[in-house]
């Protein structure tokens, strides 16, 4: 966590647009799957290991990172380290409920955090160019990404030229944890890496999201033991 503070403080410092992916298994098998996701993951600037399937394959292949760096532990990092560096930040994604309450959330949490915009993320493709230069009058240096698995990504990806933000991050279901609306899992859960089904007791529909998982396990298993035979 501390050595990604610090790169993601340099991307700032550096005033070009980089974009940082939260990597999980879902995002893993539609990389797999899916050749344009694939390549839009190999451009990405950075790329931490927020599951712990992610986290758990790495170790299992023989090829270990060094700790599980989680999105939502990693916004509270550079929240904090940002209203001491004076980082402006803007939010977008979720309804605009959701939003809204994450927003006024953060600001009770970070005082001295210069929030300077948020917006909902239900948006069509032809409202893009008019999201982006609402963003860009804002001059943010920071922005924050919570929209749908399949165009939370390749949306950063595709516009991150024309956003000009130094730093941007997808963040998932972040917002809704952030405005209260879920709750985070307990520590208990955290420690047995088992965030994922406490968000499912949350949020029952999202299993059919959550049969990727096993296959991802299935596919780390058979790739090491291809890789070991003679």
């Amino acid at each position: 966590m501390k050595e990604t503070i610090t790169h993601i403080a340099q991307m700032v410092e550096s005033g070009r647009p980089h974009q940082i992916i939260t990597a999980n298994p879902i995002m893993v098998m539609s990389a797999l799957e899916n050749t344009a996701y694939l390549e839009m993951m190999k451009k990405a600037d950075l790329i931490v290991p927020d599951g712990a399937g992610v986290v758990w394959a790495a170790n299992y292949v023989g090829s270990p990172v060094a700790e599980r760096v989680t999105g939502f532990d990693l916004i509270q990092n550079l929240m904090q380290l940002g209203q001491t560096k004076g980082w402006k930040i803007y939010l977008l994604g979720a309804s605009p409920e959701i939003i809204q309450a994450a927003a006024n959330r953060l600001k009770e949490q970070f005082p001295n955090l210069q929030l300077v915009g948020y917006r909902d993320g239900y948006f069509k493709p032809d409202e893009d160019q008019k999201v982006i230069e609402n963003i860009r009058s804002y001059h943010p240096d920071i922005l924050l990404v919570g929209r749908s698995a399949d165009t939370q990504e390749p949306w950063i990806a595709k516009y991150k030229e024309a956003l000009q933000v130094p730093v941007i991050m997808g963040v998932g279901g972040s917002f809704d944890v952030m405005s209260g609306k879920l709750k985070r899992a307990p520590k208990l859960f955290q420690k047995l890496r088992l965030e994922w089904f406490y968000r499912l007791l949350q949020e029952p529909w999202r299993y059919k999201r959550m049969l990727v998982l096993p296959k991802f396990a299935m596919k780390v298993i058979r790739e090491k033991d291809t890789v070991q035979r003679p």
